[in-house]
């Protein structure tokens, strides 16, 4: 049956391959639209209603238009923008015309960094260096809630990094309007020694949720997201300050801990309660330089990770969610990952991983004393480097952790870099290097490419690990062909690999058809194929291949979307070579090759609505057995100012394993944020697991007072069963009882920071 899939991949890709220069994909306007900022020597109110007399001697800009559905047509709803600044802010207004007034507005959470696409919003893109590269992206929405990110050549995100701006709105019968001011200390630009005008790339876009219509003031293909720079407007008569202060921003804390632990696991662990203090600095010193200094860093607020069922034979991989880790990410984050949920291959490699930093194997905090980091971007080159002290404790030795990063820019879209990770503690050195590389063939295509060594102190751990990535995104059509090599003795022990001994290639591509057949509510028709194989980098033996057929995927006008998938494995499992038993949902898997199909649907509605959801489901064998696995999401916001949600994964397994065994587990979360605005917020998830009756609650108060200064109030509580144990006289070796006891940990926590700007 295989073949079939084959059959259909290769008429895939030619069909892609022939159609490619019929794409639509228009280039940068040449003449670019161009807005003037407009000087004033006082400072705005920041409420949202752009009703002081300065913002009626800006200049306007407007005539948007739409990047979806229908590209550079005529928007259905006017936006208009003006720009003022004086010596400190930079200041943005923004009137967002609708004719159905508040009750078309959209809005399902207040949170931070909130889901781009489920609400209302509006946003800014700034180029400061003008080098059609590099973005600074600031979004809200109808409620005042911030989102923003740094963006590198379209491709490289950092979604988590947190800027100090400000922006307030307000709601009236003919739409909304956003007020911003963002301080120079934010904005990343040229130095200006001469006082001069500079000009920037500038871009504005909007996306009206009630009718899914993404528009923007300078036109974009809707291949693309508006943060590609090359596309952006000009920014003239814009006048940075030659100096903004010393430009440090201080954030110290003080935080309080009372820890109780309950089991024979946690023998080793002390009730008691703690007082601790430590903090952040951040100097800009120049516009494009940032030293961030850390001292006894803590990041209890940070959110708690979840749990998962993991049905694959690759590591499972949880992002990191610590703030001083998520600024810079993109920099230092080198390497390849898969680039969407259903395609762009699943190999992960990356040779420098922020959680290998302050964390054990568990996830569970380990101290760090100081810290630092400096990052210069500009337009020719970016580099880094950052070093953290990690404290040893009974499980850990005290271990310094490194990383260097450059990268230097080639032309107009080109890049190489370099990477290279220390880490040291008492007993060894391990030590990787790197060199990327970015290239992109025309607007809709790139290669990305990596080479890296590891190597350690004592002998151990030394081995390669490369790949490379081709990538195109068109307007009608995605395809793909990557393919990386991990050998055995590759160990980057500051770094991530989802599989190690092991040669991936994966190919695929979609078709995004648009046609007049489609009904009204359907955008587009996205079938696909795609193939991933494994084989032992050590032997050249296949171990894992899957090929998968999507033959239809709806894209709705509303957001959701609909698909059908067809895959067919096959796995090789063989103890002799790997050493270690294949364990899935805690069932051991048998020797053999094996060979089966799955069957799988994936639905969603629209997430603008008060009430959505998103269901999948999948059937079929399963290595020597079968397993019918379920998930169901069921999300409701009710007003802004309440957000719920309620997910369930059912796994099913008939016949399974060594021993054929029949059972089942279950995975349910719910989790909740009741916002009496976005600074002042109540945040809580529960979630527990049938395997070993895994059950975790967090709950988070937090309050912005001021921009950035938080006061939070954090519980946490983690519960498992686990094999009791009794420790022998002496003292030193523990024995199973062979019976089940529960093991509870608790944690209450409340933590002030206060943020200084000098």
């Amino acid at each position: 049956m295989h073949k079939f899939y084959y059959v259909f991949l290769f008429f895939l890709l030619f069909s892609a391959a022939e159609s490619v220069k019929g794409q639509n994909i228009f280039p940068p306007d040449s003449i670019k639209k161009t807005l003037n900022a407009t000087k004033i020597d006082h400072h705005l109110k920041i409420d949202g209603k752009l009703d002081e007399s300065a913002w009626k001697s800006a200049k306007i800009a407007e005539g948007f238009v739409q990047v979806e559905p229908f590209q550079k047509a005529k928007v259905n709803h006017e936006t208009q923008i003006r720009l003022l600044y004086n010596q400190d802010f930079l200041y943005v207004g923004a009137v967002m015309h609708d004719k159905e007034g508040k009750k078309s507005l959209r809005v399902t959470s207040m949170k931070r960094d909130f889901e781009y696409g489920a609400s209302d919003q509006f946003a800014i893109g700034i180029d400061g260096f003008n080098d059609q590269r590099n973005c600074m992206i600031f979004m809200t929405d109808p409620y005042s809630s911030q989102r923003d990110l740094l963006s590198a050549d379209d491709t490289v995100f950092d979604i988590d990094w947190d800027g100090l701006w400000k922006v307030r709105t307000s709601r009236t019968d003919s739409g909304w309007v956003a007020e911003f001011a963002i301080p120079w200390q934010t904005l990343r630009y040229q130095k200006n020694k001469e006082n001069t005008e500079q000009i920037w790339g500038i871009n504005f876009w909007r996306n009206r949720r009630a009718t899914n219509e993404l528009s923007a003031w300078s036109p974009v293909p809707r291949a693309f997201s508006p943060s590609r720079v090359p596309y952006a407007g000009r920014l003239e008569g814009i006048e940075p300050p030659k100096t903004s202060g010393s430009n440090i921003r201080v954030q110290p804390y003080v935080l309080f801990s009372s820890d109780n632990y309950n089991g024979s696991e946690y023998y080793d662990k002390h009730n008691g309660s703690s007082v601790k203090v430590g903090g952040e600095l951040k100097w800009a010193v120049t516009p494009n330089s940032l030293l961030d200094l850390t001292y006894n860093t803590d990041f209890a607020q940070a959110d708690a990770d979840r749990q998962v069922n993991n049905l694959s034979r690759l590591s499972i991989f949880f992002p990191e969610r610590r703030q001083f880790f998520l600024e810079n990410a993109s920099l230092f984050g080198a390497g390849l990952e898969p680039l969407d949920s259903f395609w762009g291959g699943q190999q992960r490699i990356q040779p420098f991983f922020s959680r290998r930093i302050g964390l054990d194997g568990n996830g569970n905090p380990v101290p760090i004393d100081v810290g630092g980091r400096f990052v210069n971007r500009s337009i020719q080159r970016n580099y880094g480097v950052m070093f953290v002290r990690q404290r040893g404790n009974e499980d850990n030795l005290a271990t310094n952790f490194f990383v260097g990063r450059y990268s230097q820019n080639i032309g107009k879209q080109n890049r190489i870099g370099y990477l290279s990770t220390i880490r040291n503690d008492a007993d060894h050195s391990n030590f990787t290097n790197s060199i990327d590389g970015f290239f992109r063939l025309n607007a809709s295509s790139y290669i990305k490419t990596m080479a890296m060594l590891s190597n350690s102190s004592n002998g151990k751990d030394n081995g390669f690990a490369g790949y490379y990535q081709f990538v195109h995104k068109g307007i009608k059509w995605i395809y793909w062909l990557s393919q990386s090599v991990v050998n055995n003795g590759f160990n980057p022990e500051m770094g991530f690999v989802s599989r190690p001994d092991v040669l991936e290639s994966s190919t695929g591509g979609y078709w995004l058809n648009r046609g007049k057949w489609l009904p009204s509510f359907i955008r587009s028709f996205e079938p696909g194929v795609f193939g991933v194989t494994y084989h032992s980098a050590t032997t050249g033996k296949l171990i894992e291949r899957q090929v998968n057929l999507n033959p239809v995927w709806f894209s709705l006008q509303n957001g959701g979307g609909i698909g059908l998938f067809s895959n067919h494995f096959y796995q090789n499992v063989d103890y002799v070579t790997t050493g270690d038993t294949l364990t899935i949902l805690g069932v051991k898997l048998p020797n053999g090759d094996f060979n089966y199909d799955r069957f799988s649907i994936f639905m969603n509605s629209d997430a603008s609505k008060k009430i959505s959801f998103t269901f999948s489901g999948e059937i079929g064998k399963y290595y020597n057995g079968s397993l019918n696995t379920y998930g169901v999401s069921l999300n409701a916001a009710p007003i802004p100012h309440v957000s719920l949600e309620a997910k369930l994964t059912e796994n099913y397994y008939r016949d399974l394993g060594i021993n054929k065994e029949t059972g089942n587990s279950q995975l349910y979360s719910i989790s909740g944020r009741f916002a009496y605005n976005p600074r002042l917020q109540l945040i809580g998830f529960y979630q527990k697991s049938s395997i070993n009756d895994l059950d975790v609650w967090n709950i988070r108060f937090s309050w912005e007072y001021k921009p950035l200064s938080f006061i939070y109030l954090v519980f946490n509580n983690r519960g498992f069963n686990e094999q009791q144990t009794m420790l022998l006289g002496d003292g030193k070796t523990r024995v199973s009882m062979g019976t089940l006891a529960r093991q509870q940990e608790q944690h209450v926590i409340a933590k002030v920071s206060y943020l200084k700007q000098f």
